[in-house]
């Protein structure tokens, strides 16, 4: 077993210089252009109870550049267990990992965050009447792209269909011998996108 850090070092070297000046603590014109073409993107955050990863989603941009060191993600409807949130309110590190349809380049962003209920920030992110229950705003203090390998070899974008699945409603008609679940769940989720 790997148990210091001088043992995994030797093992897999140094990294190259373009690992390591990719790597910045403010929003340049290349990655600003990457965060606002992003539909999607992972937000990872630690609390008392461990760690959460939750996927952000929008029909277009997902996150919103306020100035060069500052993010902000509007929180729309969910499933409102706010595990993320709960996470944030308790310890503000928080991680952003954007995906973009088609690149293989993968932006990452590692920061502090802070939630806002503002409602003139609130009403700036409205959309069709609606506005998210809160704003979390991440300060960045560091932003880096990451190599592309790994997207390559999942072959996201390679327009393969998905296998066959289990739906959210049989996961929890399963979990819960019928109690909850039925179709009504994954007609809602279609119905509400």
């Amino acid at each position: 077993m790997i148990e210091t850090i001088e043992q995994l070092e030797a093992l897999y070297g140094t990294p190259k210089a373009s690992s390591l000046v990719k790597v910045t603590n403010r929003i340049t014109a290349e990655y600003g252009a990457y965060i606002k073409a992003a539909p999607f993107v992972a937000l990872s955050t630690v609390g008392p109870e461990g760690l959460d990863c939750t996927p952000r989603g929008d029909n277009g941009q997902v996150v919103f550049i306020e100035d060069d060191q500052t993010l902000s993600l509007p929180d729309w409807r969910g499933n409102n267990r706010i595990d993320s949130l709960r996470n944030v309110v308790r310890d503000p590190r928080v991680s952003l990992m954007f995906l973009v349809p088609g690149s293989t380049t993968v932006i990452r962003v590692n920061g502090q965050g802070r939630i806002s209920a503002s409602p003139e920030l609130l009403r700036r992110f409205a959309k069709s009447g609606k506005a998210p229950r809160s704003v979390l705003l991440i300060s960045i203090n560091e932003i880096y792209f990451q190599c592309a390998r790994a997207v390559m070899r999942a072959g996201l974008w390679d327009g393969a269909a998905a296998p066959e699945l289990p739906t959210a409603d049989d996961i929890l008609s399963s979990m819960t011998n019928g109690e909850v679940g039925g179709t009504e769940y994954d007609k809602n989720l279609a119905r509400t996108g």
